[in-house]
């Protein structure tokens, strides 16, 4: 992998983690256009875990209010933000399952078969569709809507269903407020990108650290770096976004490389 693939794939992950169009689809789109017969472990953990740094730095505000207010002592200012942290935590749970179970069965039918990635695709661009189609009754986040939001999710551990697209459809379809959704979407986020890089490690650790490496290390910066600031740069814009525009541009966008990926690269 040179330099400039490094950036590109960095850039494209750090992009398509926020953007509703799939980061593990189009990172094995981008491999089969480099011809890049897989990526290493180390070049992956580096540029999920930035991806993941730059929620945590759009966050942070909200972060640190969600930490203060589960610590602070008077109940009226705690038990909201205590319910809001269990609900994101109930929220993963169906992701955890998903990953534990199936994770390595799904990474081996997907690896190396871009076609079966456009197919996910192509079911993206429906559920960003359909989404838009619903008109629910407005409600908040709770128990109920944020474990369903969890199982949209971890539906999205399938390459080319995007986790992004998958969670604000599910929310703005219950009924949560645009803005809400894409806040609950991205910090919801959290806890599965920094579990998949643990995972990585783990697969890492097992494998032999730095065996196979075929990344040169100021590839691995540079894709980490490419993958951090996209990703700050897409967290934000997307925020903006779904707050005054429908998803339909983006499912429009997941149809037609779908339909292109499938019949161009079987």
């Amino acid at each position: 992998m040179s330099h400039w693939e490094a950036i590109i794939l960095g850039l494209i992950q750090g992009l398509t983690e926020f953007l509703p169009v799939s980061s593990s689809g189009h990172l094995e789109l981008g491999k089969s256009l480099f011809g890049l017969a897989e990526v290493d472990l180390t070049f992956s953990i580096l540029v999920h875990g930035a991806t993941a740094c730059s929620t945590l730095v759009v966050f942070r505000k909200d972060i640190a209010q969600l930490i203060a207010g589960s610590f602070a002592s008077e109940s009226g200012r705690a038990e909201p933000a205590r319910k809001y942290v269990f609900w994101l935590a109930i929220s993963v749970i169906p992701a955890v399952l998903v990953a534990f179970t199936l994770r390595h069965d799904l990474e081996d039918f997907f690896i190396n078969h871009p076609n079966r990635v456009g197919w996910s695709l192509c079911a993206t661009a429906l559920i960003l569709f359909a989404s838009e189609r619903v008109k629910p009754k407005k409600q908040d986040v709770s128990l109920k809507t944020g474990l369903l939001i969890g199982c949209a999710q971890a539906f999205a551990i399938i390459p080319g269903i995007s986790r992004s697209g998958s969670t604000i459809g599910a929310a703005i379809a219950l009924g949560i407020s645009r803005e809400e959704a894409a806040r609950f979407s991205f910090l919801m986020a959290l806890p599965v990108i920094f579990g998949a890089t643990a995972l990585e490690l783990i697969d890492l650790y097992q494998d032999g650290i730095g065996q196979g490496a075929a990344v040169s290390w100021q590839a691995y910066a540079l894709g980490a770096a490419a993958a951090f600031t996209s990703g700050w740069v897409a967290c934000q814009w997307m925020i903006r976004f779904v707050k005054r525009t429908k998803m339909h541009t983006f499912a429009v966008y997941c149809l037609v490389v779908g339909l292109l990926t499938s019949f161009l690269l079987a």
